[in-house]
């Protein structure tokens, strides 16, 4: 079976409604290119608001159902593509979570993956926004096929690509939000850029599966960039002061080929076809799940092994 898959990869602004309305025309165009399926950033209907802990930033979020999902779930019905977004979830006074929902050609939700892997670092605030996912690792069924969705983070974890992989999930997805830090030297950028990338081309080898991740891209100030001074921490520059967005967006193979790979610092909207039956000639090769030893994998639920 082969799946077109359009990315849209794209620059936010402060305007949530005019995102939105890019979103929906690049929606349109990937569909009249022929996607079946659409896969938007982390968090694509605004600035990524993790910079920074600001509990006005709460207001932002919404239920899920909510405005965001009747908004997309209208485009994919009268486009007739399914379409994995991101939504900042409002679960209860309180509560929130980083969560992706993935709409069905008909415009109904196929089903929500609520973000495990939560960070806590410089730019990356988020453990003080989202609660780590209660759904567990579960991929979606949907019209063009298993969906194995994670977000951001956890393209990092190998446990989590397994886990879906072991339940049957014909891809990988991963919407993202992650760039440079604006102190570290260009080398070191690009050593965190391409260690982000060969990851995830590792969890396509290790599990036999595509990997689908869509980025932001572009630069994005820092809301503490403006109201302070920067301070020094062992003689370096410690300031947030905002993110440039990698872009980067790919498309791999099963193998961990290169399908596509989107520019560093442009917007894109491309259409990538994808083999899913191909996973099956590549697994009868490489038949990792045949030689894994589940009789011996007990140290993993510990934190570290003493």
């Amino acid at each position: 079976m082969e799946l077109k898959i359009g990315i849209l990869q794209q620059h936010n602004t402060a305007d949530r409604k005019e995102n939105m309305a890019r979103l929906a025309a690049g929606i349109r165009r990937l569909a009249a290119e022929g996607a079946e399926l659409v896969v938007l950033q982390e968090l694509h209907n605004g600035l990524y608001f993790c910079q920074t802990e600001n509990v006005d930033v709460f207001d932002q979020s919404e239920p899920i159902p909510g405005p965001s999902t009747e908004f997309y779930g209208a485009l994919a019905k009268e486009l007739g593509v399914v379409i994995v977004t991101s939504l900042f979830e409002r679960r209860a006074a309180g509560l929130y979570h980083n969560t992706a929902v993935v709409i069905e050609k008909d415009g109904t939700m196929a089903g929500k993956y609520r973000k495990m892997h939560i960070p806590d670092d410089p730019a990356y605030y988020e453990k003080f926004y989202f609660t780590p996912g209660d759904l567990g690792f579960h991929p979606i069924q949907t019209s063009v096929g298993n969906l194995g969705v994670l977000v951001c983070w956890d393209q990092w974890y190998p446990e989590a690509a397994r886990l879906m992989a072991l339940q049957g999930a014909e891809l990988l997805i991963y919407p993202t939000a992650i760039g440079y830090d604006s102190n570290d030297t260009p080398d070191e950028q690009e050593r965190q850029r391409e260690a982000w990338t060969t990851v995830q081309r590792g969890h396509a080898v290790a599990n036999g599966l595509p990997v689908v991740t869509v980025n932001r891209v572009g630069w994005e100030d820092s809301p503490e960039a403006q109201n302070s001074q920067p301070s020094t921490v062992n003689c370096q520059l410690s300031t947030n002061q905002g993110i440039h967005f990698w872009g980067s967006s790919m498309v791999v193979g099963p193998q961990g080929e290169f399908l596509y790979r989107a520019p560093k610092d442009e917007e894109v909207a491309q259409v990538v076809t994808v083999s899913l039956g191909r996973s099956e000639q590549v697994r009868r090769w490489w038949p990792f799940l045949r030689d894994r030893r589940i009789d011996a994998y007990e140290n993993l639920l510990c934190r570290f092994a003493d």
